[in-house]
């Protein structure tokens, strides 16, 4: 197949899970035979955006995403206008780059897009968190998971602390949340959809209870196996004590969380390294960092993992709802033993672990932190790497491909070539 991939997070010097993702799936894709490009932005530079984010086929900067703000924060309501005009934005640049391509699969912030994507384009997305019906994505307001679905009580979110939303900024603010759930359910609707994790499809339909998800499909994260082997294979053994956990430094993520539950509760051989930046590292290094919490900044990919592959144990330590978290995926397939929250779609990760118990699963802070402690009294596991892992994007690939062809005279196509490639 020719296949377009697009997304308004890529390139960058630092990509994040969801570019990351796209990527990885790309140059799968590109393995597999299949004729694959990615179209980005163009407000980041247009030289050498392939080999930045590590993809090994061309990169088209197709669109600009700069200046997303609209004085949102400044005026403390959500514009009803804004989500709209960048949803028509990117559904032309794919209007524009379409023709010759058999799919194109859309991974980005804004649902909408297909409701402006032109009649005749086999045109899928994947939902890679809470975004398809919450403005902020992440569903996480005031240090707490929020579950409000009154649309003007949204106007929390955005409001100024000088000025707390009254009547006006809450009625603009619902007539923005009303119109952004009801475009995406449309959208839903009129095109293929796919979700990381059932848990995205059930809190789209406890906001939207009508909507119709008949064209949706749930299909995990997968990760890169054969690179992670490598890491895995390379590897030294495992460092007794040694707790990693990866990601961006910042609200929700449950570092400052954990930090403060753990403190002078871990064993004295205990040694945290915390590999990423974001608004919280400055405060949280002043606060922590010492002979056994260690803060590395941002690490690019292949570092972050090999920290994670010598561990004794990773943590995930996030408190807001992670959809589809690829730190555990990644965590699991090197082997190591995993710690993470009970939220969101993580405990639907379970179905990969290479043996019982390997992700720990729990309810309160204090829970994970009595978790990390009984991992760290016992020695750290030692296992030869399996040659496949579950959630690799070589077994996931098939269900995808499948998708791809559905409903269009791909399928007979797809088909006879899948028959093909296994009898040779």
């Amino acid at each position: 197949m020719r296949i377009l991939m697009v997304s308004e997070d890529l390139p960058g010097d630092k990509v994040g899970g969801l570019g990351k993702h796209v990527v990885t799936l790309a140059n799968r894709l590109l393995a597999e035979g299949h004729d694959v490009e990615i179209l980005g932005r163009n407000d980041r530079g247009v030289e050498r955006c392939a080999e930045q984010i590590g993809f090994r086929g061309h990169f088209r900067p197709g669109f600009d995403y700069a200046r997303p703000g609209w004085k949102e924060l400044q005026l403390g309501v959500f514009n009803p206008l804004k989500r709209p005009f960048f949803a028509r934005k990117i559904a032309m640049a794919i209007n524009e780059h379409a023709p010759g391509f058999d799919v194109v699969h859309y991974h980005g912030h804004v649902p909408m897009v297909g409701l402006h994507v032109e009649e005749g384009v086999n045109y899928v997305q994947t939902r890679h968190d809470q975004g398809s019906e919450c403005l902020t994505h992440l569903r996480f307001r005031d240090e707490a998971v929020c579950d409000n679905l009154v649309p003007g009580d949204c106007s929390a979110c955005i409001a100024r602390k000088d000025k707390p939303a009254g009547t006006m900024r809450k009625t603009v603010t619902a007539i923005a949340v009303n119109g952004y759930r009801s475009q995406t359910a449309r959208a839903f609707a009129r095109h293929k959809t796919v979700f990381v994790s059932d848990f995205l499809r059930r809190q789209f339909l406890r906001a939207v209870p009508d909507a119709d998800l008949s064209r949706c499909r749930v299909i995990h994260n997968f990760v890169d196996y054969p690179r992670l082997l490598g890491a895995a294979r390379r590897a030294q053994a495992p460092v007794p004590g040694e707790v990693v956990l990866v990601g961006r430094v910042d609200a929700g993520k449950g570092f400052a969380e954990f930090l403060a539950a753990s403190e002078g509760r871990l064993p004295s051989h205990a040694r945290l390294s915390i590999a990423g930046d974001g608004p919280l590292l400055p405060a949280l290094q002043a606060r922590y960092g010492g002979p056994q919490v260690h803060f590395l900044g941002w690490q690019d990919y292949d570092a972050a993992l090999a920290l994670s592959a010598r561990a004794h144990l990773c943590v995930v330590p996030s408190v807001c709802e992670e959809a589809c978290s690829t730190t555990v995926l990644e965590a699991l397939a090197l082997g190591r033993q995993c710690v993470a929250m009970a939220r969101g779609g993580t405990p639907e990760l379970a179905a990969y672990q290479q043996y019982e118990g390997q992700l720990q699963l729990a309810d309160t802070m204090d829970e994970l932190v009595e978790r990390v402690r009984a991992q760290l009294a016992e020695p750290p596991r030692q296992l030869a790497p399996p040659p496949t892992f579950g959630a690799d994007a070589g077994r996931l690939l098939p269900r995808l491909l499948e998708l791809y062809a559905e409903q269009t005279n791909l399928l007979d196509r797809y088909v006879h070539l899948e028959q093909r490639r296994h009898a040779g």
